[in-house]
Order: C-alpha cells, then structure tokens, then sequence
C-alpha cells in the first residue's frame, strides 16, 4: 500500500534472521571420576573416631558404567574407616593357612580371593575393606538418586555396574545386607525413572504449550494482513517473535523432533506468509510510486510549456487543472515526491508572480481611468437640468463628446464601474426626458396623452415625496430623490 497507516516505510527488508530448526536432543555427558583405587604399599593405619573420620571420596555413580580393570594382586583401599565397621564386615569372613579369603554367605562360604604374601589379618581386613568401598558406591547412589539432575542413562549405566559388582562380589562382609540395599536402590530407581519421566513429560508439555503459543501469534499476524497493514510494525512483531523463538529454544527443555519440526514448519510458514505479502505490497506500491512519478513529470512539463504565457485567465485555469491532476497522480515517495513538487511549482511560481506584476500595474492604470472619468462625471452633471428643448441640445451635444473621451480612457476597478457609469446613465436619462418631452409637443396625438401624463406624473411625485419622508436608508433616499428630480423635469417639460 501506498503508507502504513499514513507513514510509508522507506526500508523494505524481509525478515533475514538464520531461522534453524530445533537441536536434537543434548547427549547427557557424565563426568567419571577415578574409582577408588587401592595399593598394597601402605600398612593398615589406627582408624579415625567416627567424629574425626574424613568423608570418605565419593565418585560420581556414572563412573561405575566404567567396569574397574581385574587387578593381579589385591590391593589395599586408600579409603580409611572406622575400625568398627571393619570389625563388622570382618566377622563374615575368614582366611586360611594358604592365605585363601573366604567369606560366609547364608549357609555356605564362598573363595573371594587369594593374598599369600601377607598375614591372616592383613587380608581379611583389605576384602573387608574391599565390602566397605562396595556398600559406599550404593550409599552414593542412594544419595544421587535423590538428586534433581539425575538422568535415566545415569541410572541404568550405574544399575548395571552395581548389579555386576554386588552378584558375587570379592569382598568380606554381609553379602546378604549388599544384595538387599541393592534390590531396595532398583526399586528407588524405578521410582525415580519414573518421577523423571513424569517431570519429563510435563515440562515437555509445558514447553510445547508455550511454543505453540509463539506459533499461534504469528499464524494471526498473518492472517490479519491487509490494505491497511502497518508493515514495519508487523515485521517488528515477527523478528519479536523469532527472538522469542530462540531464547525458548536455548533455555527451555528440547521438545521431541517431531513436535519441534511441526511448530517450527507452522512458525516460518507465517513467517513466509508475511513476506511474500509484503513483497507483493512493496512491488504494488513501487508500480504505483512509478506511475506516479512519470504523471507528475509529465504534469511538470505542461506546466513549464505554459509559464510564460499572458493569457493570464486560460492560463490559470490550465494550472487549476494541472494541479487537480498532480493531486490525482498519487505519491512517488517522500523524498521523491518533494523534488518534483518544487519543480512543479516552480514553474507555477513564475506564471503567477508574473500575472500578479501584471495586475498591479493594470489596478495602478485602473486607478488613474477611475480619476479622469469621475472628472468626466462632474463635467456632464453640470449639463443638467435642462430647461428647454434648446438647452437639451445643447447638452446632448457637449454630454456625446464627453461619452466619447470616457470611452477611449479605458477601464476602472470592477468594483466602482457600476458606480460612475449609473450617474453618467442618470446625465442621459434627463436629457432625453426633455428631449422626448419636445418631440412630443410636436406630435398630433400628444396633446390628447399630455393631459393624461401629466396626472401621472403629478400622483407620482405626490407619491414620491412620501416615500422619501419615510426612507432612512441613505443609499434608497437619494435614489428616490434622483428619481424625482427625473420626472419632476418631465412635468417640466410637458407643461
């Protein structure tokens, strides 16, 4: 359209911005951390009271995905305990003479291991260690499954390593107390897997209502394109919405691909929507801008054919219709349009300003005509009254030499012509009274109509003179009294 909305706007730019479909989901990383290692260079040490002992290192979970490579030779924990639990986890195993570990599971024991080059007590303790370090990864465990950013993966790589772990684990201590913890942290698992699906789903919902509502609002400013579109508003509105569109996308859970592909196909079909019509518009108003221009151009060239003319009325009424013409052709742009106008009137200025010279210098000779002829007016009004048939004459002659001079002095302004030329007119009228009143004398059938006329004009005067007894408009008074002056010189004359 020709505006938005009044204003046009002069940049016409689409909405370029690299609209990138939505991300595939982010591959959940897992930070692994060493497993707890073990050396067989250190010699037990006194363990720490429970208020003293340091929090033992706690691996992240995921790391346990990570299957511990089988060492040769057992090796002795870095991770210190209290002596108690050792005690504890000791009680479930033995060693023999061989330096064969064994620990009792349920009814029955079970070979562990072999550490020939160290004492009963050393062995036992490091496998009782060994269970310790065990039964810590499913306290860390239970620990992460309470955690908020826990994922599945996370769970089911950590599942599976401890399953592996806990099925005959080498270690001394209550086996059946591991495997138990074991089966409660597969149902906290499943719990938890659960939860985070559900909390999965709902924010996935969430961030597809809010998606969707992006969409939504850019499918209606689409379908509300028109004649009266404000393009540049609209097009901030689409780049708002894109913008939107994006910081969604970064901050927010990644929706399913198919979802994702969906809203973003609706999302940039409005968006296409958009600037195919405003391309269209743009392109309708350039044509419009286009003819406008050329209209004016040949408008423009009329009017300098014209400019200098002194036909001064057919002139101006060709410029009245140029002008009609120009508001007509349309607009050619702002800044456009500007030039042209100037040119336009330009020309019209000369034209004009021209016409204007030539009336001032025409009202100053009006002017001075108006002065002669009013001297002219005082001349012939001293012609009359006329008495006679004789003085008529007279006067008839002196009033045609004056009519002729008044003639060849030219014109006056517009606005006192009918003035002067009424009382020149007034000069004539009672001349020719006598004059008629003459003929008449002469004529046979005048004496039959003098009497009758003469009656006539005496009930007018009768009837004049009340009239202006009871006029108070000064302009009507003296028409009146001039008008009785008039048919007073016909009873005059006829007497």
């Amino acid at each position: 359209m020709a505006d938005e909305n009044v204003t046009t706007p002069e940049n016409t730019t689409e909405i370029t911005e690299q609209a990138t479909a939505p991300a595939p989901e982010e591959t959940v990383v897992v930070e692994e951390t060493t497993v707890v290692e073990e050396t067989v260079a250190e010699a037990p040490t006194p363990a720490p009271t429970p208020a003293a002992m340091p929090k033992p290192h706690a691996p992240s979970p995921a790391a346990f995905a990570k299957k511990t490579p089988q060492q040769h030779a057992p090796k002795r924990s870095t991770v210190t305990y209290s002596q108690s639990d050792v005690t504890a986890a000791e009680a479930f195993g033995r060693v023999d003479d061989n330096g064969t570990v064994f620990v009792r599971e349920g009814e029955s024991e079970r070979e562990v291991g072999q550490f020939p080059d160290a004492s009963k007590e050393e062995a036992l303790a490091l496998y009782a260690r060994r269970y310790l370090d065990l039964k810590a990864k499913l306290d860390l465990f239970a620990n992460r499954l309470k955690s908020a950013n826990v994922k599945n993966r996370e769970i089911d790589d950590t599942l599976k390593t401890l399953a592996e772990e806990t099925a005959e684990p080498a270690v001394v201590g209550d086996i059946a107390a591991i495997k138990a913890q074991f089966e409660e942290l597969k149902a906290e698992a499943a719990a938890k897997k659960t939860a985070i699906a559900e909390a999965r789903k709902a924010a996935m919902d969430k961030a597809v209502a809010e998606r969707t509502a992006i969409v939504e609002k850019a499918e209606a400013l689409a379908a509300s394109l028109g004649d009266n579109t404000n393009w540049r508003s609209t097009a901030d509105k689409f780049r708002n919405l894109f913008e939107q569109w994006q910081e969604h996308q970064r901050t927010t859970i990644r929706i399913d691909k198919a979802d994702a592909d969906a809203l973003w196909k609706r999302f940039s079909q409005a968006r296409t929507t958009f600037n195919q019509a405003r391309r269209k518009w743009a392109q309708a108003r350039d044509n419009e801008r286009n003819h406008a221009r050329e209209a004016k151009e040949a408008i423009i060239a009329e009017a300098n054919e014209i400019k200098d003319s002194t036909a001064w009325g057919e002139t101006s009424r060709k410029f009245n219709e140029l002008m009609d013409r120009w508001k007509q052709a349309g607009r050619a742009g702002r800044n456009e349009d500007d030039a042209l106008w100037a040119r336009f009137r330009e020309a019209a200025d000369t034209f004009f300003n021209a016409r204007q010279a030539d009336r001032d210098q025409t009202n100053s000779a009006e002017k001075e005509n108006l002065s002669r002829k009013e001297e002219l007016l005082k001349q012939a009004e001293a012609l009359v009254p006329v008495a006679d048939e004789a003085a008529a004459k007279k006067a008839r002659q002196a009033l045609a030499a004056i009519q002729e001079e008044w003639d060849q002095i030219g014109y006056v302004p517009r606005e006192a012509m009918h003035r002067i030329e009424s009382r020149l007119d007034a000069v004539d009228r009672q001349i020719k009274a006598v004059e008629d009143a003459a003929w008449k004398q002469t004529d046979p059938e005048a004496d039959a109509r003098k009497s009758s006329f003469e009656v006539q004009l005496t009930a007018q005067l009768a009837e004049l003179d009340e009239k202006i007894a009871a006029e108070t408009d000064p302009k009507k008074k003296a028409a009146l009294e001039a008008e009785k002056a008039t048919k007073e010189q016909w009873l005059n004359a006829i007497r």
